[in-house]
């Protein structure tokens, strides 16, 4: 379905000789290849080698091109260095498709200073050479085009530990970028001369002169560069290399997300450093050049402005003389992206062609030299949008599904061809949880987490979203706790039954005007959120069903509670302890109710599905879906980790539709049952993976249609 962007997009790779060949390499959400015939983007990363058990792998840290191949793409990945070594992929038709192999040194794609680079370098003379600059590990050598690679121990041996990262503040940027010193290209003979840029942290661990060093013999030793003394310990956030061998080299105080000032932007010839621009108030995200010398063209990226100031400053003269090009210029949709202007690159084949990244996704420009720019998102089919929740309403409703997601906030889908506009707020907020009337489908629910302030609030609309009103008052626990292990549900037009995360339950009957506390048990803690999992019987309103998944596969088993007052007050399951549900973290369970007939519950416990057809007091285990162990970097593969509903075929046996994500004879993916789950299939294929699923719901107008979230890929759905 169509937002728009909607995440932080880290980098943009252009091939420097072939055309149109773009990247795009998000923090969450994967990669994604411009289409210059459809001015849209194509993701990259949705099939083979990213599937339910490789979703941190959507965590792009760096993309390189080789200059001789424009089919051929590097890409490294993994979501955060504290869930260990990375991969690296490789791809011989620009991403199509992907071999991947583990890499020995743990990947950050998400940790801060994500956009800082590249990291990742491709030896323009001798292709099959690699230099990765690790965050926590130093500088990474293959020379056999990823497969295989070595510490470059002449730079530095050490290699940090967690507990040492956590004792440094919990993330370090490590070797921030690999810079070959050359325009030749297919010699065959390894680039003798390159550059490294260190961030002040990992220098200062591993004992290291300078932030920058400097090899003649192809990184088999390494010497010390000074550095300018105002730029001493800042970060180099980007650098450009122009064909007469220049450098251009973006300094910034802070790493970003959103750079911080100040920043300066320095040329070096190898010897001398020439300052071109400063700016004490903003960091510089990133640079680019076109040409070389006097006139050389260089973009250069002011993060953090938010609206006044500068965000993309121009030299047609090599930096002698700058204008700004984006603030106060027209802009598509109107506004600005004073933001995280952390990466800006200049269109090789076009120098009038200008883009930069935001936090929202990519912005551009096609006519830089002119007196006005004019600036556009560049957003088509490029959706990195997190659900936490999708909610879908009755057959007939005026909307498709509210979507509850994080940043962008909670949203009613009307056209999933076009960007939604009815919602609680448009502020940037989380949108936690939501719930739809069944009886009335315009009465809906839901809660969120204000991103400026972080102040938590609910919301409720008695007119299908059109308009909106906030609870006058929340629940015990929802003002501390805003986590995403948070469920809602309504049963009539004034009984509102809410779960925060670590909380207990609460219900009103009055649209939030007072809350009082359900008698559910209080939730140990476990190390990380957990919480209730609620759904409402759609046939009979003082139904309400409450899962407590146990929060961790270290926790208690998994139980199940009914009651038969609205969700006032609630009665253990003996049948769920009975069957001996696993304990599982919130986000890999799930509960959902027929709601053509009373009683009648699904539940996917992470490992297995069971199904109760008298309202909770009985469960029967399904055959089939089975957690698979973790192999290699392949985490778990959850045999059951979400369950949804929806309109039945016609003529089928059972009243509903029945999907779920989990696996099934070994094989991971989203299964489909008409027959009430005495039969399977598998209903996507390995070309549909999209890093795994989270949130996931059920269309009741159309037969087949789901809605589900990919790792940062925004709702996808089936006809």
């Amino acid at each position: 379905m169509k937002w728009g962007g909607g995440g932080y997009v880290t980098g943009l790779v252009y091939h420097p000789t072939t055309a149109n060949v773009l990247y795009a390499r998000t923090d969450i959400g994967g990669a994604y290849r411009w289409n210059a015939t459809t001015s849209s983007w194509t993701p990259i990363t949705d099939g083979l080698g990213f599937n339910g058990g490789e979703s941190r792998f959507h965590g792009a840290e760096s993309i390189a091109l080789d200059p001789n191949n424009d089919q051929l793409v590097y890409m490294v990945t993994g979501m955060y260095t504290f869930e260990g070594n990375g991969r690296i992929y490789v791809s011989n038709d620009r991403g199509t498709t992907w071999t991947h192999y583990d890499v020995p040194f743990p990947v950050g794609g998400n940790n801060p200073a994500r956009a800082i680079g590249e990291r990742l370098s491709v030896d323009p003379n001798s292709p099959s050479t690699l230099f990765y600059g690790s965050r926590t590990a130093g500088l990474w050598k293959s020379t056999d085009a990823g497969r295989t690679w070595a510490q470059v121990t002449s730079l530095s041996t050490l290699q940090l530990t967690n507990d040492q990262v956590n004792t440094m503040g919990g993330w370090v940027a490590g070797v921030e970028s690999v810079m070959f010193d050359t325009s030749t290209k297919g010699t065959g003979t390894p680039t003798s001369a390159l550059y490294v840029a260190i961030a002040q942290d990992y220098a200062n661990a591993a004992g290291l002169a300078s932030t920058m060093y400097k090899s003649v013999d192809a990184g088999a030793t390494w010497t010390p560069v000074t550095v300018p003394s105002p730029v001493a310990g800042y970060y180099v956030t980007h650098t450009a290399h122009a064909a007469d061998g220049t450098f251009y080299v973006a300094f910034s105080a802070g790493g970003g997300p959103g750079v911080a000032g100040p920043g300066y932007l320095y040329k070096f010839n190898g010897g001398t450093w020439s300052l071109l621009a400063s700016n004490s108030s903003a960091g510089y995200g990133g640079v680019s050049v076109y040409g070389s010398g006097s006139t050389a063209r260089i973009a250069l990226g002011v993060s953090n402005t938010w609206g006044s100031g500068q965000v993309v400053q121009l030299s047609v003269d090599g930096g002698n003389t700058w204008r700004e090009i984006e603030q106060g210029m027209p802009h598509t949709p109107a506004g600005g992206a004073g933001g995280w202007v952390d990466d800006i690159e200049i269109d090789p084949s076009n120098p009038d062609h200008i883009s930069h990244v935001t936090g929202g996704g990519v912005i551009e420009t096609r006519n830089a030299s002119a007196g006005t720019p004019a600036w556009s998102d560049n957003v088509a089919n490029l959706e990195e949008t997190a659900t936490n929740a999708i909610v879908t309403p009755p057959a007939g409703a005026s909307y498709k599904f509210v979507d509850s997601a994080g940043d962008i906030g909670t949203w009613l889908q009307t056209d999933l061809a076009v960007r939604p506009t009815k919602g609680p707020s448009t502020a940037w907020s989380n949108g936690i949880a939501a719930d739809v009337l069944w009886s009335d489908p315009t009465f809906i629910v839901g809660s969120g987490v204000l991103n400026s302030s972080g102040t938590a609030f609910g919301f409720w609309s008695g007119d299908g979203g059109n308009t909106w009103s906030n609870f006058a008052k929340l629940p015990s626990g929802a003002s501390t706790n805003k986590g995403g292990t948070a469920s809602m549900v309504a049963t009539s037009r004034s009984n509102i039954v809410w779960a925060p995360a670590n909380s207990v339950p609460s219900y009103s009957t009055n649209n939030g005007s007072r809350w009082t506390s359900t008698n559910l048990p209080a939730l140990a803690s476990l190390g990380w959120d957990r919480g209730y999992r609620l759904v409402a019987d759609r046939k009979n309103a003082n139904k309400v069903y409450a899962y407590d998944s146990g929060g961790a596969f270290w926790g208690t088993p998994g139980k199940v509670y009914v009651s038969t007052n609205g969700g006032h007050t609630f009665t253990l399951s003996q049948g769920s302890v009975s069957a001996n549900l696993a304990p599982n973290a919130y986000w890999i369970t799930s509960m959902a109710v027929n709601p053509n007939v009373e009683g009648d519950l699904w539940l996917a416990d992470g490992n297995a599905v069971y199904h109760s057809t008298d309202s909770g007091a009985t469960w029967t285990r399904l055959n089939g879906f089975a957690s698979v162990a973790a192999t290699g970097s392949t985490a778990q593969l959850q045999g059951a980790s979400a369950i949804a509903l929806g309109k039945a075929q016609a003529g089928s046996p059972y009243s509903a539709a029945i999907y779920v994500v989990g696996t099934m004879n070994g094989v991971w993916g989203v299964y489909h049952s008409d027959d009430s789950g005495a039969t399977w299939a598998r209903f996507n294929d390995d070309t549909h993976q999209y890093g795994g699923i989270g949130a996931l719901a059920a269309d009741w107008n159309t037969y087949g249609r789901i809605y589900f979230s990919g790792t940062g890929r925004g709702i996808v759905y089936t006809n």
